[in-house]
């Protein structure tokens, strides 16, 4: 959201000429900024980049249900390396420096893996229900169910995300002016279009179907408990609760953003603060570290291979305990979530 002043040029900006714009924020602010995104960013692309890498190296993880996962952390890092890694940069320098098209590549990258992530957290939602719920019958999920719903969670934020490079939409300095991103002030009518659109098909409709999917999902599981299967209830459970984690995780960090860009569209004439302008969007570009971290924490088989990895090789977990702890697999049989 273009949230930004029209002023006269930085002096020393090579930025967006064009516009004449510049920060919003003194410099002591956007340093710390720039400190505060750099250790996000190198977190993020440490835990995001161990979740590939252990999926890579394991066959054990490379189940179908895995599959979204670990699209997420890839979308994950995509989001990092495109939006707050540059962000580092442009805060530490004091204003943005890479120009008009530097600015519509970093909106249209943030955005692409932003809402690839969402739609992947909203496949997650709905995998699960597949998988326990059962609402197909006899249909077992398999891999090439995981490739199809990946696939479609790239294309569908392809498909939205592109309109802004062709003219409807836009993308623009965002914030205090050191970052980039879809467009939310404009009162273009093709641009209003596009937003609520945007909105809905994006953010809307993904929540609804998180919201509806774990609803069933817990519903289902609690039927389960009751009618004598606590075993294979209690690991579904932890699954279930693994990735109603990364939900609210994910949904902490992106409302903020999602409402005020909202006030912004429908209140274009409401004032905010710097601090106002610039939290939901760095809140938004922090969300890529906690996804690995709730994999790593909560999921015992993510656990088992990507602490040691963390660690160069060296285990925490004594052999006798390796050994004995229950863990939650997948079956290759039918891909029900079971204690191992």
């Amino acid at each position: 959201m273009a949230l930004v002043q029209d002023v006269p040029e930085h002096p020393n900006a090579s930025s967006l000429h064009s516009t004449g714009r510049e920060v919003l924020l003194p410099r002591a602010g956007l340093v710390t900024l720039s400190v505060i995104m750099a250790v996000f960013s190198v977190t993020a692309v440490v835990l995001n980049a161990t979740v590939i890498a252990v999926t890579l190296r394991h066959r054990q993880l490379r189940q179908p249900l895995n599959f979204a996962l670990v699209n997420l952390a890839v979308a994950d890092l995509g989001t990092t390396l495109t939006g707050a890694v540059p962000s580092v940069v442009t805060n530490a320098v004091g204003y943005y420096i890479s120009g008009r098209v530097g600015c519509v590549l970093e909106g249209f990258c943030v955005a692409f893996f932003g809402i690839t992530a969402l739609c992947t957290v909203a496949l997650i939602a709905v995998e699960r229900v597949f998988v326990v719920c059962k609402p197909l019958g006899t249909i077992i999920f398999q891999e090439k169910h995981a490739v199809a719903g990946v696939a479609a969670s790239w294309l569908w934020s392809l498909l939205w995300n592109t309109p802004p490079l062709f003219g409807w939409g836009n993308y623009e300095l965002e914030g205090v002016g050191t970052s980039c991103g879809p467009d939310w002030q404009s009162r273009d009518p093709k641009n209003l279009s596009y937003v609520v659109c945007y909105f809905v098909l994006c953010f809307a409709v993904p929540f609804i179907i998180i919201v509806v999917s774990y609803s069933w999902l817990l519903w289902t599981l609690r039927r389960v408990a009751k009618l004598g299967g606590a075993a294979a209830a209690k690991a579904e459970a932890r699954i279930a609760w693994m990735v109603m984690m990364m939900v609210v995780a994910f949904l902490v960090s992106w409302m903020p953003y999602a409402t005020l860009a909202l006030t912004v569209v429908f209140k274009p004439d409401m004032n905010f603060s710097p601090l106002v302008k610039v939290m939901p969007i760095y809140m938004a570009k922090s969300s890529t570290i906690y996804n690995p971290m709730i994999y790593i924490y909560m999921n015992k088989q993510f656990q088992k291979y990507a602490i040691p990895f963390l660690l160069c090789g060296k285990s925490p977990f004594p052999p006798e305990e390796e050994a004995s702890e229950v863990q939650t697999t997948v079956s290759p049989l039918n891909n029900k979530i079971t204690p191992e």
